[in-house]
């Protein structure tokens, strides 16, 4: 019998060229060859994730623009639809966020961090903030988040 591939669920918006490049990469990260036979990895955008996709995921990366200083209304929207549903039986789930900061990104993360406190999820490493302006390194740091967290499920680390 083959075992069941973990799932990574990756909720990210990314409205523009630049973000989608950063979800493909972090698609490209955690869908590594050394791990994708342990692995499976998709991207939901938030408005149309649920909470069924929470609650069939393993592991969660979040993604998000920052807007006024604050998460993108899409991934706001996302969990208040999940929230309730989700709360009870996820508690503990592995999670990590990437931002694209046009600024400091420091409300965007507090804001995100403040609702994951709340379902109880578990940081698997420090939010990635990518500040400022565009830079190609964006892209090697979000495949590289990507697939540290696989990698991570692959392990049974978490």
């Amino acid at each position: 019998m083959t075992p069941q591939k973990k799932q990574l669920l990756l909720v990210a918006h990314a409205p523009s060229p630049n973000t989608r490049a950063l979800a493909e990469a972090v698609l490209r990260g955690a869908s590594h060859p050394d791990l994708a036979s342990a692995v499976a990895v998709r991207h939901v955008p938030p408005l149309e994730a649920s909470a069924a996709d929470v609650m069939a995921a393993d592991a969660i990366i979040l993604g998000t623009t920052e807007n006024l200083g604050y998460m993108s209304g899409a991934l706001k929207d996302f969990f208040d639809r999940v929230y309730y549903r989700v709360l009870e039986e996820k508690q503990g789930l592995p999670c990590a966020l990437w931002i694209r900061a046009g600024h400091d990104g420091t409300g965007t993360r507090r804001a995100v961090q403040t609702i994951v406190t709340g379902l109880r999820w578990s940081w698997v490493q420090e939010p990635l903030v990518l500040r400022g302006d565009w830079q190609e390194a964006f892209l090697a740091q979000a495949e590289e988040l990507g697939m540290a967290v696989a990698a991570g499920l692959d392990a049974g680390i978490y």
